[in-house]
């Protein structure tokens, strides 16, 4: 796990970010939120997770392989906004064992323990693979990746959306997903006989597409997949893959 913390400071920072961010920032008063960005298409761009400092400025913490281009798009957007990102020298730990002081819970799962700011990187040892697969729980750049639609990637259930806030990027194609349309495809766990590398194509019995094997621990995996065509004996690779 390699983050980048950025700070963002400024009086319109709040209302700059609200415009731009999948989750209501008036949740910031209970500490951490996640949130996402996205295209005006509704696609995914970033994810990462957002603190309000005692001093009235934002943490924004994201991992390291979408910093560049997540900065480069908050400052496009930033126009004349009294708005400034700095990148500070600030680590991210996390675990699940007692929390250190000055730990924050992570908004996605109980589970997923806590995260730490400050001047050590690192984990406790825990196995977030496991917990991930446990709860269907996606990884920027592994099952997060480009073109993704959130919802399919089940982050409204991660608390990372917000269908009571107001318009921000991408807002009017995830609410009419959100309202008149059924999911036919999405994250979901399976069950998993033998490995296979993260984004093997999973095929039906009979050689038909059904999706990809992504995170996978425990006889588990993470699988993007076309609903109706989840059935006993699909295939990733050399693995065999079932409904959970």
């Amino acid at each position: 796990m390699t983050r980048k913390v950025f700070e963002i400071i400024g009086s319109d920072a709040e209302s700059f970010l609200q415009g731009l961010v999948t989750n209501d920032l008036a949740h910031l008063d209970q500490g951490l939120v996640y949130t996402a960005m996205l295209t005006p298409q509704g696609k995914y761009l970033a994810d990462f997770f957002l603190l309000r400092r005692e001093d009235g400025g934002l943490l924004l913490d994201v991992d390291e392989s979408l910093a560049s281009s997540l900065l480069q798009r908050l400052n496009m957007y930033k126009l004349r906004a009294d708005v400034a990102i700095t990148e500070t020298d600030l680590k991210v730990r996390r675990g699940t064992g007692p929390a250190p002081e000055g730990a924050l819970p992570d908004p996605r799962h109980p589970d997923l323990g806590w995260r730490l700011y400050g001047d050590e990187a690192g984990d406790d040892g825990t196995d977030f693979d496991a917990i991930r697969v446990a709860h269907c729980i996606p990884e920027t750049g592994v099952e997060l990746t480009p073109d993704t639609l959130i919802l399919e990637a089940g982050l409204e259930k991660l608390n990372g959306v917000d269908f009571r806030k107001g318009c921000y990027v991408g807002q009017e194609v995830t609410a009419r997903m959100k309202h008149k349309t059924e999911l036919r495809k999405g994250l979901t766990t399976v069950a998993v006989e033998g490995a296979a590398p993260a984004g093997t194509e999973i095929t039906t019995p009979v050689g038909k597409p059904a999706g990809r094997l992504y995170t996978q621990s425990g006889g588990r995996g993470i699988a993007y997949m076309r609903f109706d065509r989840a059935v006993p004996g699909m295939t990733a690779g050399e693995a065999r893959v079932d409904p959970d």
